[in-house]
């Protein structure tokens, strides 16, 4: 069963949505939060495996929400889940540790199917978003930190652009999964990144993606 808390400052969203949710018999909405600060505290006390996160509340953001969030507690898979695309919103929102960002326009079924992804391991973005972080985060860096990446690296971050998770590679590539674990763990070292979802930025940000 996964574990969801569910923050959002619209009672109605949050109702309908979790309503959707619990009727999965996969996934199980434990608390919900009205505001970023609450957000905060039902994560760190909860620990649920995935957070669905608004990012307009009162009180804090969800930007701030997940910072803080991540900070706390790095392994927490937060997906945004909003109705901004706006460039002040994207890229701050995954910069502070966000794993997915989904659009309230999404059908109920997508989202629950990000959530299953994003539990299992993948990023899950928006097309535009993915568009957005092509189009604009191609500024040549002086910091080449990929240089330090082994072929072997350089293709396993290829897919983890492409959304596959670490059985997704293993099978790719034929080699043990544990393997895998080990260069992902490298390739997010040396780029000094935190997370799958910083290294896939990074990548579309150097001009790694063919």
């Amino acid at each position: 069963m996964i574990r969801v808390l569910f923050a959002d400052d619209h009672e109605m969203v949050r109702i309908g949505v979790s309503a959707y949710l619990s009727s999965q018999k996969d996934i199980d909405v434990i608390a919900e939060a009205n505001d970023g600060k609450e957000a905060v505290d039902l994560a760190l006390k909860n620990r649920p495996d995935i957070i669905l996160m608004d990012l307009v509340m009162k009180e804090m953001d969800g930007i701030e929400a997940t910072r803080q969030i991540v900070q706390q507690w790095p392994e927490a898979r937060i997906i945004i889940v909003t109705s901004f695309l706006d460039d002040e919103k994207v890229y701050p929102a995954l910069e502070a540790g966000a794993v997915s960002y989904m659009l309230k326009t999404s059908k109920a079924g997508e989202i629950a199917n990000a959530i299953r992804a994003t539990y299992e391991g993948q990023s899950i973005l928006e097309p535009e978003v993915t568009g957005k972080i092509m189009n604009k985060m191609r500024t040549p860096q002086k910091a080449k930190l990929h240089e330090a990446l082994t072929a072997r690296e350089k293709e396993i971050l290829l897919l983890m652009t492409e959304g596959k998770n670490n059985q997704e590679i293993s099978e790719e590539l034929f080699i043990a999964l544990k393997t895998v674990k080990v260069h992902v763990s490298s390739i997010l070292a040396k780029l000094n990144v935190q997370d799958r979802t910083q290294a896939v930025i990074y990548a579309f940000k150097h001009n790694l993606i063919k």
